[in-house]
């Protein structure tokens, strides 16, 4: 017997799933565009090229400043775009939170305690690895799982793959991704200035009372997220930690339901003025009903999610990649020892083994204590693949990375770079040899398909 559960799946993971996939497969080939440029002719032009200042003045007011100083092009894509990224996951998981696989103890349970566990063994891993050495400020680094490039794999193997298996990769990554957030908010916070920190805070808890008061402008919310992320780049607070805050206070909650609009929608039709076929142009009473018609489309989709829709573009194809092509050029040449190091077996392993062990560990552990059980259609073959494919880290992990040695140490950074890379590759080619392997053939799926007809 189905579970009524996976019927009802719907908008959460479906629109997640075509929002991401096709970002992932984007991000590894700007990566490899990116590694390739860094160790050609070119190499020297595409460093110097980061360096460049970024502004955006009004005066003597520059926005795309830090303690008056300009951003470089690097900061500015690590510090500004990417606030954009996160803010962009900020709604995802405010979303997972009230609708989705999040939103209820019962559902969330299994994927948050395997969550725990990828996040957990591969910080451990890399502790034991790295203590007491200067690599050591690297903790966090293996810690996450890329979204897009780990379901991109998942999506390779099409109908094969249960639903039931999407949905806990989709669920403990999001998970993941809180985790990641955190991190980032406490672990990589330099000197506080508490007076921006303060007024940042005093226009949260405004946008918090507009959303209460039922306020739907998204330009008013854009602004006045652009301004709480220019305090928190001076508060000492990392910057893209405003991104996910002011996504947390967007309205979920469309100002008129879907009942009320199709009600509205049958109206204006129903009174829609006569058109004139050999007519061209339209009367003012027929534009008056057009626009009546758009406002209540406009109504009928909450902020939340027409934010979440429009951002996944400018997000997966134009900031991420560019992310990528500035952050993945690996220089693969130098003096002894800088090309891999310590950091990069630590992040390999930390990626490869403690990913794996410790999200299908603490899965199996759940399950054995009777905690939660698996969903049907999973099972512990596919639980081992799966496993694997949460060890594609990249994305936040080379932002993580960044954070820990780009202002302190070259070589460290440029190492783990190279686990990053070397550990992502390494998880999705073992974990799609694993799932190809345990997941159902091409025939038995379509056979089922065709008795359930």
């Amino acid at each position: 017997m189905s579970n009524p559960i996976l019927k009802t799946f719907d908008y959460s993971f479906l629109s997640f799933l075509k929002h991401r996939v096709n970002g992932g497969m984007v991000l590894m080939v700007v990566a490899v565009l990116a590694m390739i440029v860094a160790n050609s002719p070119w190499a020297e032009t595409y460093h110097a090229f980061w360096n460049h200042p970024v502004s955006l003045q009004v005066g003597g007011f520059n926005l795309f400043s830090h303690h008056g100083e300009p951003l470089t092009l690097m900061a500015f894509i690590n510090d500004a775009l990417m606030a954009v990224f996160f803010f962009s996951v900020g709604l995802e998981i405010k979303r997972e939170v009230l609708v989705g696989e999040l939103s209820s103890l019962r559902q969330a349970l299994l994927p948050i305690i395997a969550a725990v566990g990828g996040m957990i063994i591969p910080v451990a891993i890399y502790f034991a690895m790295t203590s007491g050495t200067p690599a050591e400020g690297g903790l966090a680094i293996p810690m996450a799982t890329d979204i897009a490039f780990s379901l991109g794999v998942l999506s390779l193997f099409g109908k094969r793959v249960p639903l039931s298996l999407k949905i806990f990769l989709t669920a403990f990554a999001v998970v993941d991704d809180i985790g990641g957030i955190l991190v980032i908010a406490f672990c990589y916070t330099s000197h506080l200035a508490g007076g921006y920190l303060l007024a940042a805070f005093i226009i949260l808890a405004i946008l918090l009372i507009a959303n209460r008061m039922q306020v739907m402008s998204r330009t008013f919310y854009c602004v006045s997220g652009i301004v709480v992320w220019y305090l928190f780049l001076q508060s000492g607070v990392h910057a893209t930690i405003a991104g996910v805050l002011v996504a947390f206070t967007i309205p979920s909650i469309p100002c008129l339901n879907v009942k009320k609009y199709i009600t509205r929608i049958r109206e204006n039709i129903a009174g829609f003025p006569h058109f004139d076929k050999s007519s061209i142009l339209l009367t003012p009473n027929q534009i008056d009903v057009l626009k009546s018609i758009e406002s209540a489309s406009d109504k009928v989709i909450s902020p939340l999610q027409f934010m979440e829709d429009r951002m996944h573009g400018m997000v997966n194809y134009v900031i991420m990649p560019l992310f990528a092509f500035a952050n993945a050029g690996i220089t693969l040449s130098g003096g002894e020892g800088d090309i891999a190091g310590l950091v990069t077996y630590a992040v390999v392993l930390g990626l490869m083994l403690g990913k794996f062990a410790g999200i299908y560990l603490f899965t199996w552990l759940a399950v054995r204590m009777r905690i939660t059980s698996l969903p049907q259609g999973m099972d512990w073959k596919n639980v081992a693949g799966v496993s694997l494919l949460g060890g594609i880290g990249f994305t936040v992990s080379l932002f993580i990375a960044n954070l820990s040695f780009g202002a302190t140490d070259e070589a460290l950074l440029n190492q783990a770079k190279l686990g990053v890379l070397g550990g992502t590759i390494l998880a999705g080619v073992v974990g799609y040899m694993v799932l190809s392997f345990v997941l159902p053939s091409k025939k038995s799926v379509l056979l089922h398909d065709k008795s359930m007809e």
